[in-house]
């Protein structure tokens, strides 16, 4: 079960308050994973702060953010006593991201794509539907195994049981180097969601 703090309920008080509510909505004890939503200028520490002692008070297995950006996890690493476990972000062939992954990557970060299929902005693409061809797939099943053999974890949303079928279905092939290669290339660097904002609470100290 994972959770987020939105960027109004944040802050050390708030963000406690937020999560202590969502618990009891939801009924339990504790979550598996909560997420810092957005990272924003204002209390960026602070909700840091909160996250490390509600994971000593037992009310989240594991902290992490979404949407951050390399900038962000360096900052953070500034004062923070525990990094995130995992980073959500946009992530997808017309996004790739492949600094903020290699950095991830190196410092034990689960990257987790949230628009793993750049909400349908990149099925139609030729070299997708070649490589599809190729391997009898579906464009958004290689998409899924592009991610999987980055290394990345990926929530794709459907309602569709046939979908959500097709979208488990990418453990039976792989993607040779040059397709993992043609698909990088897709890079443009295109964002559906928002721009991350920069934070600037520098001299805060806890």
């Amino acid at each position: 079960m994972t959770t987020k703090v939105a960027e109004e309920n944040q802050g050390y008080d708030k963000a406690i308050e937020s999560v202590k509510e969502s618990l009891r909505k939801l009924q339990m004890d504790y979550v598996d994973l909560l997420l810092v939503h957005w990272p924003i200028e204002r209390s960026f520490f602070d909700t840091w702060r909160a996250f490390e002692e509600m994971k000593k008070e037992g009310l989240t297995r594991s902290i992490g953010v979404s949407n951050c950006q390399m900038i962000h996890l360096q900052y953070l690493a500034t004062q923070a006593n525990e990094m995130p476990v995992v980073d959500q972000i946009e992530l997808h062939p017309l996004l790739t991201q492949k600094p903020l992954l290699e950095f991830n990557r190196q410092h034990q970060i689960v990257t987790q794509a949230w628009s793993p299929l750049g909400r349908g902005a990149v099925l139609n693409e030729p070299v997708l539907k070649d490589i599809a061809a190729a391997h009898n797939k579906s464009t958004a099943q290689i998409i899924l195994r592009w991610h999987f053999q980055n290394g990345v974890s990926f929530i794709p949303k459907s309602v569709h049981e046939e979908r959500i079928a097709q979208n488990a279905d990418i453990y039976d092939f792989e993607l040779n180097a040059q397709e993992m290669a043609q698909i990088d290339a897709l890079n443009a660097y295109h964002r559906t969601g928002r721009e991350p904002e920069l934070v600037y609470e520098y001299n805060k100290q806890y």
